[in-house]
This record gives structure tokens, sequence and C-alpha cells, in this order.
């Protein structure tokens, strides 16, 4: 491929990426006065000037970022703690709060088990030794919950340890790609101008 096809490649793909952002930047910016009005209600006004100095309503690009990497980070959190702790990582790091506690919604009764088996995967690779993924019998009849229980204690070691590591992971990558999306507009606009 040569380096002109390539650039007309980009140039193809980031037009309709760029009008995409650039419909997602300006619904934000529409969606601030309704987030303004909501904290002057009487209720919030008191937690008005912490909510603004944590940015946890903040549209900026650093603060969705922020918020999104907390969500994403938190979304490995087992049981129902996991918007909680987002919101709090996100008060922590002043991040935005509804962007992390959305993106803790990629977790859910379907993908569960799939991650958690990539995440002993990368636990076994990083822990000496051989590590076995244990069978999973299925969902029994008594329950699930307890099925998966089950098998989620039978991982032991290699979970405790990709999990973590798997979050960190996606938060990486969740920052990374909030950055490069929020800037195609940007880029798009100057290759347009030249």
């Amino acid at each position: 491929m040569s380096a002109g096809s390539a650039g007309a490649l980009a140039g193809r793909v980031a037009q309709p990426l760029a009008r995409v952002m650039t419909g997602v930047r300006r619904w934000l910016r529409r969606q601030e006065p309704a987030t303004r009005a909501l904290m002057d209600r009487p209720s919030l006004a008191r937690l008005r000037p912490w909510l603004e100095r944590r940015q946890l309503l903040c549209l900026r690009r650093e603060a969705l970022a922020r918020g999104a990497a907390a969500g994403l980070f938190c979304g490995l959190i087992p049981g129902p703690l996991q918007i909680p702790a987002a919101v709090a990582t996100c008060a922590a790091l002043r991040g935005n709060a509804v962007a992390g506690a959305a993106a803790t919604l990629y977790t859910n009764p379907l993908t569960t088990l799939p991650l958690y088996a990539l995440a002993f995967q990368v636990g076994a690779w990083v822990l000496p030794g051989e590590q076995r993924l244990p069978a999973w019998e299925g969902w029994s009849a008594s329950g699930g919950v307890e099925a998966m229980a089950t098998w989620m204690h039978a991982l032991g070691a290699p979970l405790a340890v990709g999990l973590p590591l798997l979050a960190l992971a996606f938060a990486v990558a969740g920052y990374a790609a909030v950055q490069a999306l929020w800037l195609v507009p940007v880029w798009h606009r100057a290759q347009r101008m030249r």
C-alpha cells in the first residue's frame, strides 16, 4: 500500500469518525446547562462546591478520559460495588462520574465469565508454574450464582493477580481511546485545511 492510498484511506475513515465525535462534543455541550440546573436544586446545593472541585460532572476531555478509565478499571470488581467504586474513584481522580458509571457496564452476566477466564489467563501468564483453567460445570438447577461463585473460587491466585492487571490494561486503553477520539475532529479539520 502506497503512502497516498494510506492517506486516502485514513481520510475516508477519519471523516465519518470526526462527524460522530463532533456530534458527541456538541451533545455534551448542550447537556451542560441541564447539569448546572440540576446542581442548582436545593437538595444538591450543599454538594455543589465539592462536586465542582472534584469535576465529577465536568464535560471536558481530561475529566471524561479519567472517568472512563476509572469505570473500566472498576468494572472488573466482583458484585454490585462496581458503580459506587467507579464514582468514588472518579472523585479521587477528578474524573467524570457519569462516564465512570457508564464505563462499568461492559461487565454483565454474558461477559463476566469470558472476562474472568481472560483474567485467569493473564494471571497464569504472569505467575510462575503451570496454571490450568478449571472446568466450568455450567449453570446448576439450584442456582447459577452459586455455580459461578464456586468456579471463581477454584480460579484462585491466577484470577487474583490477573483481575487487577486486566483492569489496569482496560483503564489505560480506555483513557487513551477517549483522548484519541476527542482529537479526531481536530485532526480532521487540520487535514482539510491543508
